[in-house]
């Protein structure tokens, strides 16, 4: 099997991602430091401790913490770190979990931050036997719904920092861990597509999550960072819950090299590449009949601007859906980022692509829009019908 042409040894389609560091396609273009650390590891014998150890270093020293280790994904840090909250040191319980009796059990979340992101969150909570109380409501939370919810039973607090989830009426980071901290109750925030490395731990975060595989370009993986008791008591659920995440010797070496490879990468050149990605799909969408387009900035602060393309379906022929779904089904497929396109618009990541698929990607936009124009009634599958493909999808896997 060769290595440049591995996607069409395998039968697998060559898509370019211009929806952003996305789990589903792979999340990121691993760094080429991170790459030679995997190979050379990959045929040598070493203690996971003592690895786990040398990586703890490195993210303490990125992340302003006093100790990390590293897991299979955020997800799993998740699941982890709450793990770690209910049972300390306390191996047999360690042992026993998620039967759960006899611990602190409860983990307030603010009910704007109970999403999904592949799965839902409240389940990562849940697999380490924990139970959820979600505090507030969609269109607000405040300090009162947090104090009331705390209790002799709440082992620790998760606060999500996603674009997912609800961006306007929740409390900051600041405000909810001067509440937990009153009552003693720790705080976790599950940062996983965050590029912030020491933001969250110094505005009140005890254990702050990260994946290795997006922003920071490393191989599939979770980071849990922090405080030193907690890293340590999550870390030693991989003697129980945590043997089902355990993460290799390549994850752990492949992360400690991405973390490396970030703290040398001049970020300022990134972010004028990906500027100038951005104003060149602009530039191909410009007049075109029923498409408007706006730069849009992250909304959890990260140091990226997105393009979002409206479609008027009675100008441009076709929805935003529908035009997104074209796009990921021609040649090359391209993969926009349309988590909202039944409001209208979907968006285009530049954080993601190999030289030159920017020219591809503006090329597949303008040859859609141009075929859809030409049809004497405009393009628009009812978007029930487009979900429930998507879940049928997955009950027909891999058939």
């Amino acid at each position: 099997m060769s290595h440049t042409n591995i996607r069409a040894d395998l039968g697998l389609r060559p898509v370019i991602n211009a929806s952003g560091t996305m789990t589903g396609l792979g999340a990121s273009i691993v760094v080429p430091e991170a790459v030679e650390a995997i190979r050379a590891i990959l045929t040598e014998f070493v203690e996971i401790d003592a690895l786990q150890k040398v990586a703890s270093s490195v993210i303490a020293r990125l992340c302003g913490a006093e100790a990390g280790f590293v897991t299979a994904s955020c997800a799993a840090a998740i699941t982890l770190s709450i793990a770690g909250a209910m049972t300390g040191l306390d191996l047999a319980a360690i042992e026993r979990l998620p039967m759960a009796a006899g611990l602190k059990t409860d983990v307030v979340i603010q009910t704007g931050h109970l999403v999904g992101y592949g799965g839902p969150v409240e389940q990562a909570i849940r697999l380490a036997g924990a139970r959820v109380v979600p505090i507030g409501q969609v269109s607000g939370c405040r300090t009162f719904h947090l104090e009331g919810a705390i209790t002799e039973n709440t082992a620790a607090a998760l606060y999500v920092v996603s674009h997912h989830t609800v961006q306007h009426g929740m409390m900051s980071l600041r405000e909810f861990a001067a509440v937990c901290h009153a009552a003693g109750v720790p705080v976790i925030v599950d940062a996983a597509s965050e590029y912030d490395l020491r933001g969250f731990l110094a505005d009140g975060a005890d254990v702050v999550l990260y994946s290795a595989h997006k922003f920071l370009g490393g191989p599939t993986g979770g980071i849990v960072a922090g405080n030193v008791d907690l890293v340590r008591a999550a870390f030693a659920q991989n003697r129980g819950i945590g043997r089902g995440m355990k993460i290799g010797k390549e994850g752990i070496a492949g992360t400690i090299a991405a973390l490396e490879a970030w703290e040398r990468r001049d970020h300022a050149a990134v972010r004028r590449r990906e500027q100038d990605i951005v104003a060149t799909w602009q530039a191909a969408l410009t007049d075109r009949t029923g498409v408007s387009t706006r730069l849009v900035a992250d909304p959890t602060g990260n140091p990226i601007d997105r393009l979002e393309v409206h479609v008027d379906p009675a100008g441009a022929g076709i929805t935003a859906w529908d035009l997104s779904d074209a796009l990921a089904a021609g040649q090359p497929p391209v993969i926009v980022r349309d988590i909202e396109a039944e409001l209208g618009y979907f968006q285009l990541d530049p954080c993601n692509l190999h030289p030159g698929e920017e020219t591809i990607v503006a090329d597949r936009l303008v040859a859609e829009l141009d075929a859809a124009r030409i049809r004497t009634d405009y393009i628009a599958t009812p978007l029930d019908k487009r979900r429930n493909r998507r879940d049928e999808a997955i009950r027909a896997w891999p058939g």
